[in-house]
């Protein structure tokens, strides 16, 4: 659970493996040990990685799916987010990457252009 987690957590924050080593100061070798379930980060590391991946070790630990720390500012009663939601949850692993990808995308366009999600 924690090497499937912590892999689809970095990549849906768009962190290379170097970059989230960088971030909790140890190696890439090190985090594709994690990911490869090769080896079992410490309780400090699996603390430092929640934290750069704005995560909580719970939902990395596979106790929660809850993945994000930040406060929810969606409007979840939102019938079409609600149906999209619903779709999602049956696409294969691969659809649901493209899709947080697609998301990311939109968001970092949105950025660019000097708008808040809500805007």
């Amino acid at each position: 659970m924690l090497s499937k987690r912590l892999k689809s957590v970095r990549k849906n924050r768009g962190l290379t493996q170097e970059e989230l080593a960088k971030r909790v100061k140890t190696t890439k070798g090190t985090i594709s040990n994690y990911e490869n379930g090769h080896s079992t980060p410490s309780n400090e590391m699996l603390k430092d990685l929640a934290d750069a991946l704005n995560t909580t070790t719970d939902y990395l630990l596979g106790r929660t799916e809850n993945i994000s720390t930040d406060q929810v500012e969606y409007d979840l009663n939102d019938p079409d987010l609600q149906i999209a939601f619903k779709d999602a949850s049956d696409f294969s692993e691969e659809a649901r990457q493209e899709t947080i990808n697609f998301i990311n995308y939109i968001k970092q366009k949105e950025k660019m252009k000097g708008r808040k999600p809500k805007d």
